[in-house]
């Protein structure tokens, strides 16, 4: 969810950052972190799909197209698929937090079921002080951790229901109309399918018709960053999708663009929260990362005696 990391790509006992990113197989369109970040900040990147986090301990401040929000707990964090922020500790000892992250898939069909919204929904506030969804962030972790798939899946439903109610709206749709952002959907689509081997701006721009600092403007301006920031978070959101295939890590670096396994390491850990290699590992069997400092009884173990290849 402020660019640049403290942590590089593990966590280590000094600093006192654990991690458990991971997918409970009864709810496949649902992902899970909770986590305590210190030094780690998340550079500016975006998600396909929502985000809702909860803070229990800590401040995270949380960069936004309109500001920053100072997160602390009893505050829900809400975050529309394709919006880009940045994250970092808003006070020196961080933060501890429990986040979902749906599918648009699972939102528009709850707004479905139980409002009158229709279209792609979102919500019309990024941050609401609401200690009663806060807690039940909270009670989907629980209830996943412990296997039960009936308490997971019904109170997920009632927390979605619960913010769309009060803070659902029907997001506006984003068509290119102005020749600067038809200009940058062309760009992103020249990166997508040129990931491994992307031009130079100048190149890029002169095949589109355009300047080099104009693309860049109108770039930044259509998707909030600017060319190559968008093109490291596409190679990572690609990682993710290679790595649940069940392809090496070393093997997605290369076919993603990064220049090695380190590489990927350093920016999949940045963006993602965790390292890959942990990442791939959660998709098969439970991984545990650091002391558990959450208020649950987690599946957490320290990254720090991880060879660093295998991370």
């Amino acid at each position: 969810m402020a660019a640049g990391s403290g942590s590089g790509s593990g966590f280590g006992s000094a600093s006192g950052e654990w991690a458990r990113y991971w997918q409970y197989a009864e709810l496949p369109d649902l992902d899970l972190l909770r986590a305590r970040y210190v030094r780690h900040t998340f550079p500016r990147h975006s998600h396909e799909g929502y985000v809702f986090g909860s803070i229990t301990r800590g401040v995270e401040d949380v960069g936004l197209p309109d500001g920053t929000v100072h997160a602390g707990p009893g505050v829900v964090v809400m975050i529309n698929p394709e919006v880009p922020h940045t994250a970092r500790a808003g006070v020196p000892e961080g933060w501890v937090y429990a986040t979902l992250y749906p599918s648009a898939q699972v939102i528009n069909d709850i707004a479905a079921d139980t409002t009158r919204l229709r279209g792609t929904v979102g919500f019309a506030e990024t941050s609401v002080v609401d200690p009663e969804s806060a807690r039940l962030i909270g009670e989907v972790h629980r209830a996943a951790e412990e296997g039960n798939a009936l308490a997971a899946d019904s109170v997920l439903r009632i927390l979605v229901a619960r913010l769309l109610s009060s803070h659902g709206s029907v997001l506006p749709t984003r068509s290119p109309r102005s020749a600067g952002a038809r200009d940058a959907a062309r760009a992103r689509a020249v990166l997508e399918s040129r990931m491994a081997g992307p031009p130079t701006l100048e190149v890029l721009a002169v095949e589109l018709g355009t300047s080099p600092f104009a693309l860049l403007r109108a770039f930044k301006k259509q998707y909030g960053m600017p060319p190559h920031t968008w093109l490291t978070d596409a190679r990572v959101r690609r990682a993710r999708r290679l790595l649940d295939a069940g392809v090496a890590p070393s093997v997605a670096a290369a076919e993603v663009g990064f220049t090695d396994q380190p590489h990927l390491n350093r920016h999949f850990t940045r963006i993602v929260g965790v390292p890959p290699g942990a990442y791939q590992r959660e998709r098969a069997r439970t991984y545990k990362t650091g002391r558990d400092f959450s208020p649950y009884r987690s599946v957490c173990a320290r990254t720090d005696n991880i060879p660093r290849e295998n991370r």
